[in-house]
């Protein structure tokens, strides 16, 4: 009786193509793909560089506020400075985030050319994945 169940359960499955879906799934390991973007790896140095200009303003505030007596002008330089630092890191945080946000964008675009022209009907992170799936990381071309 188990037996007949599980070959007419089976039957169903190869009658409807979810066997067949199997060969268009796809996955694709992207820390892999982002690790290896030349794109990526430039902007994290452009981004350290970046960093490393806030961090003078912060030597160069505390250079003017240590030279400086006056209690007054002492408040004033710790809130030109502290404004200033703040509105740079904001503008740099933005200008990051969207340049991220423009390549992830090209990577999802690599993937989606490569979903198409191969017919995988799904792919999937490999993170999220057990087990199954045809690895593409290999073959998506970023920069």
């Amino acid at each position: 009786m188990k037996k007949s169940f599980l070959v007419v359960i089976l039957g169903f499955f190869l009658a409807s193509g979810y066997v067949q879906a199997a060969d268009s799934i796809a996955v694709v390991d992207l820390q892999k793909i982002v690790g290896n973007s030349s794109q990526v790896k430039v902007l994290k140095q452009e981004h350290a560089k970046k960093m490393d200009e806030l961090n003078k303003i912060i030597v160069n505030a505390r250079g003017a506020i240590s030279n400086e007596s006056d209690p007054v002008k002492v408040l004033q330089l710790e809130e030109k400075y502290t404004k200033e630092f703040n509105t740079k890191k904001e503008a740099l945080e933005r200008d990051y985030n969207n340049r991220l946000s423009a390549i992830e964008k090209s990577i999802k675009d690599e993937i989606t050319k490569k979903a198409q022209k191969d017919k995988y009907e799904y792919v999937f992170a490999k993170s999220v994945v057990l087990y199954g799936g045809k690895d593409i990381t290999n073959e998506i071309n970023v920069k």
